[in-house]
Formats: structure tokens, C-alpha cells, sequence
């Protein structure tokens, strides 16, 4: 491989930005993106980065997007569809824009980001695609219909895609991360987190580095034989 691009949506925090710290540590220069501005050179005290303020469920924007990267001759060839949203409530309460809001942010702007990048990759006969999907859209969850099904969306999106690409030298996986401390899970109270805790074999939250990790592994040369798989990094919370 001779440039190492990455793309990371949904970078400012949480597991986006741990994954971008531990690119930017193995000579990835690193593209992030989020929907407001972010100064991503100062989060990885670094200036092989460049941050854009991108809304991916926009298709508008994406344009803009490219040509801003074709000017840095930065076109990735890892992308690490990251970014998401959760708007939980019971089925019966669920609005209707919970429902499309959480949709088009987890899994349309998946099409529209990979969309945008995959045919610079099948033009040079190699990428990598990465895929942040969760145990949420593998065994479900009460409370999260919208986010569960936009979560198993992403592991159907990355089988059928691997499948097409794969003979073009290029590899599509998903990563399902289990219950793992970010901002998303802060708000658990001790019973919460208590009766959680109870669930995981493990008996503790997973770190946004366990995720960062097995992301730079499923980019690298080591697993050029893997693809079309959805990985669950949960402490032994779902085991198929």
C-alpha cells in the first residue's frame, strides 16, 4: 500500500476519536469528519489530519466534500463509517422522526459516504471499508427499534458490498461494539450500570481502544482474508 488515507466520520469524540488517535500513531495521515467544526489537528497534537465539517446524511454536502479532498490529494483508501445517533424510546412512543432521524444517520449516510469514495478504490484495486455497527443490531435491545435496525442494516449492507468488491482487492467489515465507556453510555445510573454489568461475562464496559485497535487490524495487510464479517468486541456479551 503505498499512501495510508483514512476517513473517519463521527470524529470529535468517543470512539471516532480513538480510533483517529490510533491511526494517527501507525503513519495514517487522517481525515476526520463531523457535522460542526472541530479542531482535530489539536485533539491528535498533529497536523497529518484534516477535519471537515460534514452532515453525511446530506448529500449535497458531499460533493463539496470530494473536491476538498481532491485539492489535498487526500482520497482515502480506508474509510471508517463511525458516526451515529441514538433517539430511544418503546416502540409504542417512537416518533416518527426518531424513527427516520436515526435511520438516515446510522445506516443512509453509510450508502452516501462509501458511495463517494468506493469507486476511487475499485480504481485502484484496493481499500478497506469499515463498518461501526453494535451488539444492538445483533441480539436487539427494548427501547432501541429504530437504533437495532439501522445497526443490522449496517451488518447486510457490509455482507452484500463485500461480496461485490471483493474481487477488486478491496474488503468491507463490521465491527459491533458492546457496551463501551463513551458519552452514549454515561448516563447509566449504578443500577443501570449494575444490572449491565450482570449481562457481560466480563463484568466490565469495554474501552473505545478495543475498538480502536481491532479497526487499525482490520485495516492493515494482516487481514486482507477477512471481509464480509461482523466482529462483536463485547466482553462475551453476545456470543452466535
Amino acid at each position: 500500500m503505498d499512501k495510508k488515507i483514512v476517513f473517519i466520520t463521527g470524529v470529535s469524540r468517543g470512539i471516532g476519536l480513538e480510533i483517529a488517535k490510533c491511526f494517527i500513531s501507525y503513519d495514517y495521515y487522517v481525515i476526520g469528519s463531523s457535522r460542526s467544526d472541530y479542531k482535530l489537528d489539536e485533539a491528535l497534537d498533529s497536523d497529518q489530519c484534516l477535519h471537515i465539517a460534514l452532515d453525511t446524511t446530506k448529500r449535497d454536502q458531499l460533493n463539496d466534500c470530494l473536491e476538498q479532498l481532491k485539492t489535498h490529494e487526500k482520497i482515502p483508501n480506508v474509510l471508517i463509517n463511525n458516526a451515529g445517533i441514538t433517539k430511544d424510546q418503546l416502540f409504542l412512543r417512537m416518533k416518527d422522526n426518531d424513527w427516520d432521524e436515526v435511520i438516515n444517520a446510522n445506516l443512509t449516510s453509510v450508502f452516501n459516504i462509501t458511495k463517494l469514495f468506493i469507486k476511487f478504490m475499485v480504481k485502484d484495486r484496493y481499500g478497506k471499508i469499515i463498518n461501526i455497527s453494535s451488539v444492538a443490531g445483533l441480539m436487539g435491545n427494548a427501547g432501541q427499534v429504530n437504533y437495532s435496525a439501522s445497526k443490522a442494516g449496517l451488518g447486510g449492507f457490509t455482507r452484500s458490498l463485500a461480496k461485490e468488491v471483493a474481487a477488486r482487492n478491496i474488503t468491507v467489515n463490521c465491527i459491533a461494539p458492546g457496551f463501551i465507556k463513551t458519552d452514549m453510555t454515561n448516563h447509566f445510573n449504578n443500577d443501570e450500570l449494575d444490572n449491565i454489568l450482570k449481562q457481560i461475562p466480563q463484568n466490565k464496559m469495554g474501552n473505545p481502544k478495543d475498538i480502536a485497535h481491532l479497526a487499525l487490524f482490520l485495516a492493515s495487510s494482516n487481514a486482507d482474508y477477512i471481509t464480509g464479517q461482523t466482529i462483536s468486541v463485547d466482553g462475551g456479551l453476545y456470543m452466535s
